[in-house]
């Protein structure tokens, strides 16, 4: 054989080589992307099972292995800081009336649980220290302010009271407000913007670009953005999120496929109201 032909046969040798490692490579890196593990946070409690924002949903959540329990709270008109989502009690216990305008003593005889199942009849509305004394050492607990900041105050004393690290409690809102007094007044602790960044429906107004949550989110002084999930949210959305310096968090998905899509695109964490049917949705191999 020709020394020529022998060279021109190593050459082939090390280009397949070559080849084939970087294949690999790429297939490795695209796996690590998608099957990366991100938390799983289980909005308002494990709702899909128990009444949500009861002490029932919370301790569920924890109970199907979620990293963090998302709750939402209001101020009563005695300055209780107390779980839930609505601004009137209507939807879940029936009584039509702002939650600002009733007092915990007024609150606290509710029945938070027949609305979703006669099994969790005679359910409570938490105050927020339940809440808090339920969080597992190393996990955490997303705090979703529903009214205003005239809560804060009172947020900063719940939090110290409860004896919980700062890094297991972390406030979200809607409002810039909120957020600002968050960062002014009880700084030890995480904030995050919620922004919703669906297109609606009649098309008036374009949702916030990452370019402008970004800056929304400097502005704010917070520490991370906690988006409506869409399939606008890519891999180069979520870069231009993390390179500002800030987590990238997602609402509310109990989709499979779009939980993988977030998964894909590099999400720090995936709220859900099935927390145990999602975690074992998203470690089954991707179809094909």
């Amino acid at each position: 054989m020709s020394a020529s032909r022998n060279v021109g046969l190593l050459l082939f040798a090390l280009a397949w080589f070559c080849g084939a490692c970087f294949y690999g490579a790429n297939l490795q890196s695209e796996e690590t992307r998608t099957m990366r593990r991100v938390e799983i946070v289980a909005h308002r409690g494990a709702s899909h099972d128990a009444p949500e924002n009861t002490m029932p949903a919370v301790l569920l959540g924890w109970e199907q292995g979620a990293d963090l329990v998302e709750i939402d709270v209001y101020l009563s008109k005695d300055q209780e800081v107390v779980l839930l989502h609505d601004k009137t009690t209507k939807r879940t216990t029936g009584v039509d009336r702002p939650v600002a305008e009733q007092t915990w003593a007024e609150l606290s005889t509710q029945d938070a649980g027949a609305w979703k199942s006669p099994s969790y009849a005679g359910t409570k509305i938490p105050r927020l220290a339940e809440a808090l004394a339920s969080i597992p050492q190393g996990k955490r607990m997303l705090v979703e302010v529903k009214c205003g900041p005239e809560i804060v105050p009172y947020l900063k004393q719940e939090f110290a009271k409860s004896g919980q690290p700062p890094e297991a409690i972390v406030v979200i809102c809607f409002q810039a407000a909120v957020c600002q007094a968050v960062r002014e007044q009880i700084p030890e602790h995480q904030v995050y913007y919620l922004a919703d960044i669906k297109k609606p429906k009649n098309g008036d107004k374009s949702p916030p670009t990452a370019e402008e949550l970004v800056q929304t989110a400097r502005r704010l002084g917070v520490h991370g953005v906690d988006l409506s999930a869409t399939t606008d949210i890519d891999q180069k959305f979520v870069e231009t999120i993390r390179q500002a310096g800030l987590e990238m968090h997602v609402w509310t998905v109990d989709d499979p496929e779009l939980a993988r899509a977030m998964c894909e695109a590099g999400v720090d964490s995936i709220t859900t109201n099935r927390p145990a049917f999602l975690r074992a949705e998203l470690a089954k191999p991707a179809a094909k």
